[in-house]
């Protein structure tokens, strides 16, 4: 992920994006897919439209790209209105789920595929391609077909055909879905690698929420056809702007209950005569139904009632080991189910709390939050 510190025009108020949205609307019929949306991607920029399916977000990555037309607004891509330009026309690739190689060209063919079709000279080509094959480590299955890769490969031969002609745009239209976990996760490192060494602007569309969070510099959440929130990983996850937000991005615990008092932090009444505090989330107001998003790892869990903070009490019923971490599932006396992760930083020999163990599980006033419901 490009660092937050160094990289940040979306805050700097002279900063120019390379695309513009302008209430964007895009209608099916009587269906709307895309609802007024506006938004700008700068140049440079890692960006992830991420969401469930059918909340929108291919509908506007193929708007991008030139292969849907918006019902209304307009598209702008450094400073070009793209209003009746056709795809090929446009300074933009995209690199298809499937990857779409020609199955009876070489790696070194596939690339060259584009470069060929614009006729450049056969110099120009070859120098391109081999610039491509070095960036994406591919140079010693350059006359491989692609029967002959593994899906890793494969996904790299089809990232570097769509980085060959120097897009100013990059669209990546869930581009690892068809790897396992394990290669996944490598490529995720791979793919902003190359990102960052091309400077190009990347956007991805993607429902896997880690893959998101990983790559990102910004993140945009989406929902039936409307942008929930758009922000860096981190604010995603640690300062969501609601509920949904809160709980589409990674696991959380939400208690519900109504404001009691608000300032810097909130009071969230929540059973008879008991009370919970968390950083105030926008717009609370004393009295109204809220609920406090808080993070399983952000939860202690003891078998004696701590002295200060948030602290609630409960029966395990559910353990999961995971290796780097237990998941414990507490039924809290007056509430919900309670998740806790605790890391397990050294060989696990017993269990400190096993099934129907009382315990006390406990937070600090700033680690959960309060959104209005």
């Amino acid at each position: 992920m490009v660092d937050d510190k160094a990289f940040h025009p979306w805050d700097d108020p002279t900063a120019t994006p390379l695309i513009r949205i302008e209430h964007i609307s895009k209608r099916f019929g009587d269906f709307t897919a895309i609802d007024d949306i506006s938004l700008g991607i700068y140049p440079k920029e890692f960006f992830a439209l991420l969401g469930p399916s059918g909340c929108g977000k291919t509908t506007l990555m193929r708007m991008l790209a030139g292969f849907e037309t918006p019902s209304e607004g307009r598209i702008t891509i450094d400073g070009a209105d793209m209003a009746g330009v056709p795809p090929n026309k446009r300074a933009v690739n995209m690199m298809f789920q499937s990857y779409a190689l020609f199955p009876h060209l070489s790696v070194w063919d596939n690339i060259a595929f584009g470069l060929k079709r614009d006729r450049l000279d056969k110099d120009r080509v070859a120098a391109r391609v081999d610039e491509m094959l070095k960036l994406t480590q591919l140079g010693k299955l350059a006359r491989r077909k692609p029967h002959q890769l593994s899906g890793g490969q494969r996904q790299r031969v089809a990232l570097a055909r769509a980085m060959a002609k120097a897009p100013k745009l990059l669209l990546l239209d869930e581009p690892l879905g068809a790897l396992d976990k394990k290669l996944r996760q490598e490529t995720q490192f791979e793919l902003m690698d190359i990102q960052e060494k091309t400077g190009t602007t990347f956007v991805i569309v993607t429902h896997d929420q880690e893959e998101a969070m990983t790559v990102a510099s910004r993140v945009a959440v989406m929902n039936h056809g409307e942008l929930i929130q758009v922000d860096t990983p981190g604010r995603i996850y640690e300062a969501p702007s609601s509920i949904y937000v809160a709980d589409f991005i990674g696991d959380v615990n939400l208690i519900e209950g109504r404001v009691g008092a608000v300032g810097e932090l909130a009071e969230l009444n929540w059973a008879e005569g008991r009370s919970l505090k968390g950083q105030a989330g926008p717009s609370l107001e004393p009295g109204q139904a809220a609920t406090l998003a808080i993070r399983p790892e952000k939860i202690a869990i003891s078998r004696e009632e701590p002295e200060a903070g948030n602290r609630v009490k409960g029966r395990i019923v559910d353990i999961g080991y995971l290796g780097n971490l237990s998941t414990y599932h507490v039924k809290l006396d007056e509430g919900p189910m309670i998740k806790c992760e605790v890391g397990n930083r050294s060989r696990l020999a017993r269990r400190d709390f096993t099934w129907e163990d009382e315990v006390w599980l406990s937070w600090t006033d700033t680690a959960g939050l309060v959104l209005s419901s």
